[in-house]
């Protein structure tokens, strides 16, 4: 090497310690660059660089409420999650109000967090806002519940159960179960709240198994808002209405169909015998009436969604593809299980 070229390259190596101190530049097999300081902090050099876990990532959640047992667990799931993860969670409880969602949605983006995930209340509408968030550059995760969009592409990935399924589920059980009563049997459905993916789904997916048979009949169809007081009140009107014709109740969800055995018993009937009752979630209270007869078949819904949720959220920021629909695994309890699962049950 000549005098010149070495006089360069010594200029060089000292114009750039000049500028990182102590540091050191080092690339790896794929010609990506990382700048270390001398603190140990580091950045990506990389020509498309991704959000790395030295960063703290933080979550937006809009949660849609507090109106079951179920949603509690499931935002307990979240909480301890992302506490779990390192993951820094911006909660927000909309309390059943979609347009509180809207706002939870906009401060998230004020905030520039990294992920936004929503529980919608209900289906529709949701498409305005989900625009703002990708005018942002903030990947939607729904949780739970789905929205409604002509633009799938709007929200990243759907996490949560088969509501279509469940209603299914639900459905087979009735048919076998009252196979051997005289007809017409008389169902009472007791829905949650309007327009909510849940209630739609769950309806549905009971329907295409019921209207098969002539001799089941939906006698009547309440809302009740998934919670056991609204539950309870329709429950008695479906009573006072149809009393002794209503041979098989099915609930969208637990509270609603605890508040139902409650009116049933009010009413001087046997719930579970003078009434078959089925109902979504499998949560700890509706398993004890289970063991006890008063609930004849509870369909699971697993609220437990947390840790999916902070998988997604650390697979984005790794810039990996996720799923468009993960689903969740889910079982059915009968009179015969229960006992098992009531020692573990976390809800």
């Amino acid at each position: 090497m000549g005098l010149l070229q070495r006089f360069i390259l010594n200029v060089f190596i000292g114009f750039a310690v000049l500028l990182s101190g102590c540091a050191a530049v080092t690339q790896d097999a794929g010609n990506n660059y990382e700048f270390k300081g001398s603190a140990g902090t580091r950045e990506s050099l990389a020509a498309e660089p991704s959000r790395t876990a030295d960063r703290t990532i933080t979550l937006g959640f809009s949660q849609l409420g507090t109106e079951s047992d179920w949603r509690n667990a499931n935002t307990a799931s979240i909480k301890d999650a992302a506490k779990e993860a390192e993951i820094r969670l911006i909660f927000e409880n909309a309390e059943q109000s979609q347009e509180q969602q809207f706002q939870a949605v906009r401060s998230f983006i004020r905030q520039k967090v990294d992920v936004i995930a929503i529980a919608p209340v209900v289906e529709k509408g949701w498409e305005p806002i989900l625009r703002e968030a990708r005018q942002a550059g903030i990947p939607v995760i729904l949780v739970d519940r789905l929205a409604e969009v002509s633009d799938t592409s709007l929200y990243t990935a759907l996490i949560g159960s088969d509501f279509y399924e469940e209603g299914r589920k639900a459905g087979k059980f009735v048919v076998d179960k009252v196979k051997n009563v005289p007809g017409p049997v008389g169902i009472a459905e007791l829905k949650g709240t309007a327009g909510s993916a849940p209630s739609i789904g769950r309806g549905d997916g009971f329907r295409e198994i019921v209207r098969n048979h002539s001799d089941l009949a939906i006698l009547e169809s309440a809302v009740g808002n998934f919670t056991f007081e609204e539950g309870k009140e329709a429950m008695r009107s479906i009573l006072k209405a149809r009393g002794a014709e209503v041979r098989v109740l099915f609930s969208h969800n637990d509270d609603m169909a605890l508040g139902a055995i409650e009116a049933i018993e009010e009413y001087g009937l046997s719930p579970g015998k003078d009434i078959v009752i089925v109902s979504v979630d499998g949560t700890r209270r509706a398993l004890v009436n289970l063991e006890k007869g008063k609930l004849n078949y509870v369909v699971e819904c697993n609220p437990l969604l947390g840790p999916n949720l902070m998988q997604a959220v650390k697979e984005l920021m790794r810039g990996r593809t996720l799923p468009k629909r993960i689903l969740t695994p889910e079982t059915v309890f009968t009179e015969a299980t229960p006992a098992a699962e009531l020692a573990n049950r976390k809800y």
